[in-house]
């Protein structure tokens, strides 16, 4: 390496924007009830049975690679702010929001209302931190309106397959 490289290296790392220690925690724990929920969802995709089973079977792929993407977004953005994501599996265990998933088969029915439920609780914390966040880092701000437009459409889209007309 050159002078001259060592230099510009140099020079442009004092432009990029570098994430505070709390917008790195927001966004941390964002990211950490993605993965959970991508986990939570593909093993109701694995266990599921009953009435409807092909249908919501699809359809929670579809929640799958909505939490499987939106963590993607989140943890690159989190590397563009220079902030170090952590996606260890005993990092989300030990920090998720969402409570545990029950072991075994479970019925379409029941799918609906724990994958609905772990879909509010990942909203949550995308909710909870959107007030420490816009301030500092709109762009990170807009990342998170979409991550909670898109999981509020798959609980309404997924609890529709449960709910009764008037």
């Amino acid at each position: 390496m050159t002078d001259s490289d060592s230099r510009r290296r140099t020079s442009t790392e004092g432009l990029r924007f570098g994430a505070s220690a709390q917008l790195t925690a927001d966004l941390q724990a964002v990211l950490i009830d993605l993965i959970e929920l991508h986990l939570q969802a593909k093993q109701a995709h694995w266990n599921l049975v009953g009435t409807n089973f092909r249908d919501l079977h699809r359809q929670l792929d579809e929640v799958v690679d909505l939490a499987r993407n939106g963590a993607d977004t989140i943890a690159e953005r989190m590397r563009a702010i220079q902030a170090t994501p952590d996606g260890r599996s005993d990092t989300v265990v030990s920090t998720t929001t969402l409570p545990a998933f029950p072991p075994g088969e479970q019925a379409t029915s029941a799918i609906v209302d724990l994958v609905t439920g772990r879909i509010a609780a990942a909203t949550t914390t995308a909710r909870a931190v959107l007030d420490t966040v816009g301030p500092e880092d709109p762009p990170s701000t807009d990342l998170l309106h979409t991550v909670i437009n898109d999981l509020e459409k798959q609980a309404w889209m997924l609890s529709a397959e449960s709910a009764t007309g008037r």
